[in-house]
């Protein structure tokens, strides 16, 4: 009896062991078959969002004025172009009226008649009027012989000047192609970190009375372009300097502004006061006269970096007044942020 109720435990035992050893079984397997949870990256920090921002900004202003500097190459080429072209057709028109001439004194000799000159000078009843005619055609189909082949040599050169500059403006505007997708793309990738950060270019912000600037010895157009800029502060920062659509905060030679990039704002600024710059920072470092930083004065140009990617209009006291960059506004900033690269006096 005792070995009877002894087994029976022993086999009670053996089905809970085999039972606890048959569901974990079953749920290692359910754990190995289920699909593990997905991984994703942590969302970045603010800081590092606006490191990012900070970054893909600059990178933009730089690309900014890249593709302002090709517009102003692509103007110059197309200007080039349609010169070379205009030359070439004038030498054209040159020679075909070379060549008719010269049709027409083949044609007056063959009245003439083809005889023998010395039969004609025998038989004339005035030989010096033969002698005299045929020099005379002797001497222009001569003249005009050799003005033909001085044409020909001029419009060949003009026709490859003319093809030169095609070439070179087909290789700008596809140049500026790039430029203009590649802003494009750089655009989008901010407007991402900028939607993350909640920030971004917006209406016109309210900034407050212009300062009072001490004129330092500056002339009167340099000041008329310091108030100008200084009226433009709050305008949101816009690639290219300006737009069609959108707000419009000002004029520009003619063109309505939405925004202004930093070459856009001093163009517009000495703009308005009858002085014309070109829109890239390249160009408007050769406008001038160089002044060291010691010598600004208001109205002066201040560039920075080595690639002059960026600019602004100084104002006195160590200021300037700029377009700063993507998500930003016109507005009063210290030079000392950036690396001074040089000043133009433009007036």
């Amino acid at each position: 009896m005792q070995r009877r109720a002894a087994g029976d435990r022993t086999s009670a035992r053996r089905r809970i062991v085999t039972r606890t050893a048959w569901t974990a079984s079953i749920a290692l397997s359910a754990t190995l078959v289920a699909p593990a949870p997905a991984w994703s990256e942590p969302e970045p920090s603010r800081r590092e969002l606006t490191a990012q921002q900070k970054k893909l900004a600059d990178e933009a202003e730089k690309l900014s004025e890249q593709y302002n500097g090709l517009r102003v190459r692509l103007r110059q080429a197309q200007r080039a172009a349609k010169v070379a072209d205009g030359n070439a057709a004038r030498q054209k028109k040159a020679l075909e009226e070379t060549r008719a001439r010269i049709v027409k004194l083949a044609a007056d000799s063959y009245k003439n008649g083809p005889r023998d000159p010395a039969v004609a000078f025998a038989s004339s009843g005035d030989p010096q009027a033969v002698l005299d005619r045929s020099a005379t055609l002797n001497y222009f189909a001569s003249q005009e012989s050799a003005r033909v082949t001085q044409l020909l040599q001029t419009m060949q050169a003009a026709e490859r000047a003319r093809k030169s500059t095609e070439t070179r403006a087909k290789q700008v505007r596809e140049l500026t192609a790039e430029a203009k997708k590649k802003r494009k793309e750089l655009q989008a990738k901010l407007k991402k970190v900028e939607a993350k950060l909640g920030t971004g270019s917006g209406a016109r912000t309210n900034a407050g009375p212009a300062p009072n600037v001490d004129p330092g010895g500056a002339s009167a157009k340099a000041m008329g372009a310091v108030r100008a800029a200084l009226s433009q502060r709050g305008v949101p920062y816009s690639w290219g300097g300006g737009s069609a659509s959108g707000p419009t905060y000002g004029t520009a030679q003619g063109a309505n502004i939405k925004g202004f990039d930093c070459s856009g704002l001093t163009m517009y600024a000495y703009a308005q006061v009858g002085i014309s710059l070109p829109h890239y920072t390249g160009s408007q470092f050769t406008a001038g006269t160089r002044v060291s930083r010691s010598q600004l004065v208001p109205g002066d140009l201040v560039f920075f970096y080595s690639d002059l990617h960026h600019m602004g209009l100084y104002i006195g006291n160590g200021k300037m007044v700029h377009a700063p960059q993507t998500g930003d506004v016109v507005k009063i900033s210290s030079i000392s942020g950036r690396p001074f690269a040089g000043g133009v006096r433009v007036a």
